[in-house]
């Protein structure tokens, strides 16, 4: 038995294994998966001395608790949430020493929907297809942490940062994602496609880590029927009837048959994983393919 584990105490609402996640393996019908805050998952590697690609953990909206078996330094990041450690405050956003046995606390998020629990080591669970990450569409990857788990740690690497705190943008008031048309945007009608460009959408409780839902006005086909299933993005906003668009995120299905009206600029794909529901949403144009 390894004295390098955390002890998961409470799992949270959904707390995953991330990393860089699997990039290039699309044609095999297999996300990229991935931290869905990627600078907010690089900036706890980094406060903790990490590589870049060191597996973090990713909660959900109430946060996990953990033990080490042994004294670890972490850092937490990403949404704003109170972090205690056995019941005393300790600091968000900057290096903490846990102690062998202590309850480390990360608490429901402030604002916005994930925080980031990053350890010096990282997080040593069987990598799959070169990543560790938790993939919740094709179930590759760790489960979703459970009470009673114990996660392994690899051995540090690097000296934590030496800062007070490190700046990190805060949660979207208001969020407004920059998109490229294209490329099934002739599958709706000119009126369609400058209502998703002119009018305010809201963000849909459905959302999860395969999208970002979105609740407002519907667009209008000027195609019938549907496509055949054909390759899509990350970022890709999709239509599904009935529906409003859809921004696939990282665990998003490789391949789709609803028309894709736009792509949104990776750059702000880490607001939209922390936009609570009902935050309101702007589609804007920046370009064609």
């Amino acid at each position: 038995m390894t004295d390098r584990a955390l002890c998961v105490v409470r799992a949270g609402a959904l707390t995953t294994v991330q990393d860089r996640g699997r990039p290039g393996h699309a044609h095999l019908g297999v996300p990229r998966s991935g931290a869905l805050d990627a600078p907010a998952a690089a900036l706890v590697n980094r406060l903790v001395g990490n590589v870049p690609e060191a597996a973090v953990l990713e909660t959900t909206l109430n946060g996990c608790s953990l033990r080490p078996r042994s004294t670890v330094v972490v850092a937490v990041g990403g949404a704003p949430c109170p972090v205690t450690v056995d019941g005393r405050p300790a600091p968000w956003g900057a290096p903490v020493r846990v102690p062998a046995g202590a309850l480390l606390d990360i608490g429901p998020a402030r604002r916005g929907v994930r925080s980031y629990l990053g350890v010096a080591g990282g997080v040593a669970v069987e990598p799959v297809l070169g990543s560790r990450s938790t993939d919740l569409l094709s179930g590759l990857g760790p489960p979703p942490l459970a009470d009673g788990a114990v996660l392994p740690l690899g051995r540090p690497v690097g000296p934590p940062a030496h800062v007070d705190a490190a700046p990190q943008p805060g949660p979207p008031a208001e969020l407004v994602l920059r998109v490229t048309p294209g490329p099934r945007d002739d599958w709706f009608t000119a009126d369609a496609v400058r209502t998703l460009l002119t009018r305010a959408y809201r963000v849909s409780p459905a959302s999860n880590r395969i999208g970002l839902r979105t609740e407002g006005p519907a667009l209008a086909r000027a195609v019938p029927g549907e496509l055949p299933s054909e390759g899509v993005v990350l970022g890709a906003v999709q239509v599904p009837p009935e529906s409003g668009p859809v921004v696939f995120l990282a665990d998003h299905p490789t391949t789709g048959g609803y028309p894709v009206v736009a792509v949104v600029r990776a750059a702000d794909l880490a607001a939209a994983a922390q936009a609570t529901p009902g935050t309101p949403v702007r589609f804007t144009a920046v370009g064609r393919r």
